[in-house]
């Protein structure tokens, strides 16, 4: 076979493209069932035997067939007695359903001469072609795609149900170039740094064809690369075995190598193809912003810094840091020297703002992410941890020139996993503080200018004409600004913007000190004097939308939620805001989104404590942010969940939210507000707001069941908790330990989970507040499962449902009924637990409740799993998956697949099982703690046993163990049950 255009019969010839061939509303298939379509209609290509003569002549190519080798394609060594008449009928009735001309007889043969694009064959050779071309020529992502669009014209097995020797001999050939091609694709994943997502198709496909040594050695591959070692290792042993007794052989010398690698930890084998060699095109980042054109001044700075920077080609990696007060022209002065400094950078020039000057600093591990990604680093292969991310940032940077800007530093600390390592390269800092403990930086303290320097840096903004004929009341403008560039920019930006305006009247606006902050010259208050100045200029309306919109805590806000704020119509808000933005006082995020540097956010808000009147204002307007959210997210959770009664239990608004049509748009809202919404929460914890907040965080508990932003939830959370506390707030305290039972629920954390969960219910209780303390029930039910409390669990799920149908909250009640549903499965009761879970999933279908109905139809997949119902209960588990999937709901995406593995094992279909444990694995990654990824190893593990890989079997098993081990949980005895000595390979 050509492995670059694929199977070709013996005398093959390139298409015709002459008067006869086949026009292109005329199509063929062989890499399924033998087909014709004409103008998009399928045509029929009557019994086995005719469409074998059809296969025969399409695969020739153009070629003419005689009758004799038509019949020994047809029916090989044992022709019938009628063969050739047959033939003839065959072609008689083919030449009927094609147009005409198409079938044509020669030389005592017949062949078709279809256009080059009409065989799904042919098609599938040029896309191999083209791919193979353009993986070597480096572009990669395009040979993939050509890979997989020739994969996909495959629709089952090529000829399928052909008769005859010639469609047998055809069908493997075409098969074996199938899998060359799946190999092939695969390697570029591979080579793409795709190894985790390659692990689960490989398993399937290793069980498939066990003795096809070249997938298990790029499963191999990927399991390394995914820091699965053992189980790498344990694939070796498993082909080894597999080999010796199916055929007496031992792996190839390209296996055996690779295992040698793997056990010597070869650091080159764990990068992908395109990391272990420079490739002929490098990334090459180019993200510094750019100079501001009228830069002015400096030059003594500017020749400083750029020798320093040039040092770095010599035997050391160079570092300067720039530090002075806010809005002294730190930042511009260190795009300007990068910039003149590039061309001794030529591998590229990183930047990023670290936001050190506020109160949510960029995380270093955020920033090397990023970074990574921008020196080509694939996602996936990018560590988690600040150290693996650092060293990785160090390698991927070793023997290249590359100039690191990192403005707006906090400290010392979180620059220095940011340094490059290597000589070479260079890195460039600006912070408000003097970093002196920054071991080897070269150290620039930052002044104000010069008089000189900032009336030419006024002028240039400005223009000659008018600073000339007003130079005296010029200086009088650069000097009340503290001759501080920030000050000056934003002072003669307006100047500029308005014509009718003299030089003098600006000068005599300034000059009146109660326009200007007492401490000018104070230290970083110099910054919010030169703010006054912008501010100063506002009219009215836009003064106070700056004000009020710096309250809010968010890291930007949105056009609704900044109209809540205002009490202003959406219009109106978006003028001011455009407005703002247009002084520079605001930022535009992206379009309907604005933000604050944060220097300007601090000064609005002390424009607000000096400026607003009256002072409850300010209070007015984070309560209306609040019931924004409060009002939108108990809409969100409406619509994703009709018929749940907890939004006619929550705090009530003033002001109203958003309203949705669509549930998808309802979950677009709240996974873009996440970061706003929490922090509005945070915000919120004072007493008048207290219990709002709460309600708000339990509205939005798919933000921490989706996993997606946990961690967040979870402080916020814990905040609330303590805060109430501090207030005595009964009713809000137990809500708040009800969304932080959730939270540990969601990450298997179940003794924390238990008590938080037990909290709420007593304080629910004490206050008589019934709905939390369902929810609180049925909680403390679904831990007692899963720690196998099975007497506790049902006593909470009993009386969960009792007082779900005494607050009228059949959601509710289904969701308990379905966790019962479990209980009942663990403790034998299997009829049941099917009844109990059908009874939940009818509720939630009842009510329209696409999302909970997916988990009761979990609970319902789960129970017939149990008895037998196989068919009937994956097709459960698979409409749940697909809802979850939509919903964005990661945790039960994962737990879904897992179940669906438990089903394929109970049907003996272990690669299938195999495969979905592996995905399973992968969605889970970092979301559902440690005890769900034992139990899905376990079944991993099982599956892997099934397809034959007892040795990767033993190596999930052991990982299962040690988790179970370490959390004490009750499932390690079956773990050490499936636990037994392996053979030696």
């Amino acid at each position: 076979m050509d492995r670059e255009n694929g199977p070709r019969v013996p005398g093959q010839r390139a298409p015709s493209t002459g008067p006869g061939e086949v026009g292109q509303d005329l199509r063929f298939g062989v890499l399924g069932p033998v087909r014709a379509w004409r103008d998009g209609e399928a045509l029929p290509s009557g019994s086995p035997q005719q469409r074998a003569l059809l296969a025969a002549l399409l695969l020739r190519d153009g070629r003419t067939a005689t009758a004799s080798e038509l019949i020994d394609a047809i029916w090989g060594e044992e022709p019938p007695s009628q063969a050739l008449a047959a033939v003839r009928t065959y072609a008689s009735r083919l030449r009927k359903i094609l147009p005409p001309g198409v079938l044509v007889s020669e030389s005592g043969g017949y062949a078709i001469r279809p256009h080059r694009d009409a065989l799904d064959l042919t098609v599938a050779q040029e896309l191999a072609a083209e791919a193979e071309k353009l993986r070597a020529g480096g572009d990669r992502g395009a040979a993939r795609a050509r890979i997989n669009k020739a994969l996909g014209l495959w629709d089952g097995e090529a000829l399928a149900s052909v008769p005859g020797p010639y469609a047998e001999t055809q069908r493997t050939r075409l098969e074996e170039w199938r899998l060359q091609l799946v190999e092939t694709r695969l390697d570029m994943d591979l080579e793409a740094g795709a190894h985790a997502e390659a692990v689960s198709e490989l398993t399937a496909l290793t069980a498939a064809h066990p003795l096809r040594e070249r997938l298990r050695e790029l499963l191999m591959l990927a399991l390394y690369r995914s820091g699965r070692q053992a189980e790498a290792l344990a694939v070796y042993a498993d082909t080894r075995r597999l080999l010796a007794d199916e055929l007496g052989v031992d792996p190839n010398p390209e296996l055996s190598r690779l295992q040698q690698r793997i056990l010597q930890a070869d650091a080159e084998l764990a990068r992908p193809v395109e990391e272990s060699a420079p490739a002929p095109t490098v990334s090459r980042p180019a993200q510094l912003p750019a100079t501001v054109p009228d830069f002015t001044g400096r030059a003594a700075f500017v020749r400083e810094l750029g020798d320093r920077l040039v040092a770095a080609e010599g035997s050391v990696m160079a570092v300067s840091a720039l530090a002075g007060i806010g809005g002294v022209g730190k930042t511009t002065l260190a795009v300007h020297v990068a910039h003149e400094a590039r061309p001794h950078f030529p591998d590229g020039q990183l930047y990023v703002d670290l936001q050190g000057a506020g109160s949510r600093a960029a995380a270093p591990e955020t920033v090397l992410g990023a970074f990574l990604r921008a020196l080509g680093t694939p996602d996936s292969a990018i560590p988690d941890s600040l150290d693996e991310r650092a060293a990785l940032y160090r390698s991927t940077l070793d023997g290249r020139r590359i100039l690191v800007l990192l403005d707006n530093a906090r400290d010392a600390a979180q620059i220095r996993p940011l340094l490059p390592g290597t000589a070479g390269c260079a890195a460039l800092v600006t912070s408000r503080i003097r970093m002196v403990d920054l071991a080897g930086a070269h150290l620039v303290d930052l002044d104000v200018m010069s008089p000189e320097e900032a009336l030419r840096l006024f002028t240039r903004i400005v223009g000659v004409e008018r600073v000339s004929a007003e130079r005296e009341a010029a200086l009088d403008v650069v000097a009340a600004c503290g001759f501080l560039p920030l000050a000056i920019r934003i002072a003669a930006s307006r100047l500029a913007a308005r014509r009718t305006w003299t030089v003098a009247a600006l000068a005599a606006k300034l000059a009146d000190e109660r326009r200007r902050l007492d401490e000018l010259q104070a230290g970083d208050l110099a910054v919010k004097a030169t703010f006054e100045l912008g501010y100063g200029q506002l009219e009215p309306a836009q003064a106070r939308a700056f004000r009020l919109l710096g309250l809010a805590d968010g890291p930007d806000i949105s056009l609704t939620a900044a109209a809540a704020v205002l009490d202003l119509p959406l219009h109106d808000t978006e003028d001011l805001l455009e407005a703002l933005v247009d002084t520079s006082l605001l930022e535009s995020a992206a379009p309907g989104r604005y933000r604050y540097h944060d220097l300007v956010r601090l000064y609005a808000r002390a424009c607000a404590d000096r400026d607003e009147q009256p002072p409850a204002e300010r209070e007015r307007a984070l309560s209306r942010l609040l019931d924004f959210y409060l009002s939108t997210a108990a809409r969100v959770y409406a619509i994703e969940r009709p018929g749940d009664r907890l939004v006619d239990h929550l705090e009530p608004t003033e002001y109203e939210g958003l309203t949705f049509t669509d549930r998808h748009a309802a979950q677009d809202w709240l996974y873009a507000e996440a970061n706003c919404l929490l922090a509005c929460v945070r915000q919120s914890a004072g007493a008048g707001t207290l219990r709002r907040a709460v309600d708000l965080l339990w509205a939005s508990l798919d933000l921490a069941e989706s996993g997606a932003n946990s961690k967040e939830y979870e402080a916020v959370a814990a905040g609330l908790r303590e805060a109430a506390r501090d207030t005595c707030d009964t009713r809000a305290e137990g809500r708040a330990a009800n969304a932080l039972a959730y939270v540990h629920h969601y990450q298997g954390r179940f003794d924390q989970a238990d008590y938080e969960a037990e909290e709420a219910l007593g304080l629910a209780r004490s206050v008589e507040d019934p709905l939390p303390g369902c929810w609180a029930a049925n909680n403390r039910g679904a831990i007692a499962l899963y720690q196998m409390r099975y007497d506790d669990g049902e006593k909470h799920l009993a009386w969960a449902i009792t007082q779900f149908r005494h607050c009228d909250d059949r959601a509710g009640e289904a969701a308990a009924l379905c966790n019962l549903s479990r209980i009942y499965l663990a403790t034998g009761r299997t009829a049941e637990a099917v009844r109990l879970a059908q009874q939940g999933a009818d509720r939630y279908d009842e009510m329209g409740h696409a999302l909970k109905g997916a988990n009761g139809r979990y609970a319902l997949g789960m129970a017939l799993t149990a008895s037998g119902q196989l068919t009937a209960a994956a097709a459960r588990l698979r409409e749940a998956l697909a809802v979850f999937r939509d919903s964005r709901q990661r945790l039960w995406e994962g737990m879904t697949l897992f179940r669906i593995a438990e089903v394929d094992i109970a049907a003996r279909q272990y690669a299938a099982a195999a495969s979905g444990a592996e995905m399973a694995l992968t969605v889970l990654r970092d979301i559902g703690g440690e005890w769900r990824r034992g139990n899905v190893l376990m079944v991993l593990g099982r599956a892997l046993n099934g397809i034959g890989q007892p040795g990767r079997a033993q190596v999930c098993w052991q990982e299962s163990l040690s988790i179970y081990e370490e959390l004490g949980s009750p499932e390690a005895d079956e773990v050490r049950s499936l636990l037994v000595p392996v053979s030696a390979a």
